[in-house]
């Protein structure tokens, strides 16, 4: 095949001592700045993107590969160890991962992440090779309406699977659809829940909401509960660093099936990777419930690691397929990689395989290298980084603490943004007070713009007619699961409530 000769010819040109040298320093320096509390796998691309002016684009694009895909793992990091993820993408995977850190799994679950970034990022490098123009014609199907069927599916799904209580669900949904309305409408210029401040007319951002909910709400929420409960003040770090044969049995399906929600995400300009996140991570809760799991929501499950895992990164993989062949940025960090095109000189799209054939080719190849790389240090670090669970707790949550601050200050140099962050923080410690879920807040706060634009979009262009919202076999198929998966979730709520109080019921005739 043609593409198999052009990838060996980028090979030829990767496989060389300097550039394997600079992929590495990449993939380091990614994952360093991923791990550190709001800063993010984009952060690592902002931060480190000046870097790269002096070196010649070649050597500069195989550097970002690395950094592209170590930010990505150092997102996980952060949120495994430190319920602190530094993108969205990383949420899903942040639920099972710090549960497997909590009961001293660490290692493991860090393990069970790199394996999954290393197989749904090498499975989604593969179809940008020989695949792209297939998925890109099942982009261009999509229009507003199907976009807003997608979001509504994943938000309705979500709320209904990740809650004991579907109830407690939508209203975590609509403290998140609450939080993304505010600031100024894009399309009318009117301002919304800003209560007269001018600092809000720019929204809340999503890494202020992040932290707050997940990092400052767990600090709060550990503090509490201290003296109550001595066992949440501390976390072991023992465990395995390496996987099971079991464990690879266990987690191999639900990479492959993350992988499956990732791959087509990745072309499909629909929020970045958080939509297939979510849905792999609420389709393992629905299958580790029907097995009875008892592991998933207590002491965590590693298949609730590797599926968004998976999910996360092939859509990651893709979406630089996209990038290249479509000049179409999915997420943020491939808008930033787009600048750095830009800087050189160069526009991605279909005539960049033509004009910079050579540089495109060996980019791929050293998405592989840099792949197999991070997997070896990320595989060998994984016993290192759970060492951070050995700091003693109090000064360990003083550190997420002030690192948290320090990112989100970072990122805006707002004083205001820090204000924002503790009344998140309260708000995220009050749900976990009262087990209301945080996914659905973090899933409409990403997903709410995406929603709104796309459905205001759906009725401008159908002059008002809602029916154009299920036109298309997309929507009704969409709609169609979405009851299904309602249905199925009332039920099952029913079923376990029912449950419960028989058992109460025996307990207090016994």
């Amino acid at each position: 095949m043609e593409q198999l000769t052009f990838l060996m010819e980028g090979f030829a040109g990767a496989i060389t001592p300097m550039n394997l040298l600079w992929v590495l320093i990449g993939a380091l320096l990614g994952t360093a700045v991923g791990v550190l509390p709001g800063f993010g796998s984009s952060m690592a691309v902002a931060l480190l993107l000046p870097v790269t002016f002096s070196l010649d684009p070649t050597a500069a694009f195989i550097m970002f590969a690395g950094i592209y895909f170590g930010g990505m793992f150092g997102d996980s990091t952060a949120g495994i160890l430190l319920n602190t993820p530094g993108a969205g993408s990383a949420i899903a995977t942040t639920f099972e991962g710090h549960r497997l850190a909590k009961s001293g799994q660490a290692a493991r679950a860090l393990a069970t992440a790199a394996m999954g970034a290393f197989i749904g990022g090498l499975i989604a490098t593969i179809f940008v090779v020989f695949f792209a123009p297939y998925l890109v014609k099942m982009a261009t199907a999509f229009g507003p309406a199907e976009y807003f069927a997608l979001a509504v599916f994943a938000f309705v799904a979500i709320s209904s699977v990740v809650s004991e209580s579907i109830i407690k669900g939508l209203s975590a949904l609509g403290i998140g659809l609450v939080l993304a309305l505010i600031g100024i409408d894009g399309q009318s210029g009117t301002s919304r829940f800003t209560l007269g401040s001018q600092q809000l007319f720019d929204g809340l951002s999503i890494i202020v909401i992040t932290v707050g909910l997940l990092a400052l709400g767990e600090v709060l929420h550990v503090a509490s509960r201290i003296h109550r409960d001595p066992a949440a003040a501390r976390v072991p770090a023992s465990g395995r660093v390496l996987l099971s044969l079991a464990d690879f049995r266990k987690a191999m399906p639900a990479w492959l099936r993350g992988t499956a929600f990732g791959v087509p995400f990745g072309v499909i300009p629909a929020g970045g990777a958080e939509i297939p996140t979510f849905l792999a991570y609420g389709t393992e809760k629905r299958l580790a419930a029907r097995r009875g799991d008892k592991e998933f929501g207590t002491t965590g499950s590693i298949n609730g690691v590797a599926a968004p895992e998976a999910a996360g990164n092939s859509t990651a993989g893709m979406a630089m397929g996209a990038l290249l062949s479509l000049g179409l940025p999915i997420s943020a960090t491939a808008a930033l990689m787009m600048a750095a095109f830009q800087q050189y000189g160069m526009q991605p799209g279909p005539l960049l395989f033509e004009r910079s054939g050579d540089l495109v080719w060996t980019l791929l190849a050293s998405f592989f290298i840099g792949l197999i790389m991070l997997l070896i240090i990320n595989m060998q670090f994984a016993g290192v980084w759970a060492k951070l669970l050995l700091i003693p707790r109090q000064y360990l949550y003083a550190g997420i603490t002030v690192l948290s601050m320090l990112g989100v200050y970072a990122v805006s140099s707002s004083i205001v943004d820090l204000w924002f962050l503790l009344a998140i923080g309260l708000l995220g410690f009050v749900m976990r007070r009262f087990n209301f879920p945080v996914a659905p807040v973090l899933i409409a706060v990403i997903l709410g713009p995406l929603a709104e634009t796309n459905l205001r979009n759906a009725l401008t262009i159908s002059e008002g007619d809602a029916g154009a919202l299920i036109s298309s076999p997309a929507t009704v198929i969409m709609y169609a699961l979405l009851v299904v998966a309602v249905v199925y979730a009332v039920f099952k709520h029913a079923a376990a409530r029912r449950a419960e109080r028989s058992g109460a019921k025996v307990f207090e005739d016994a």
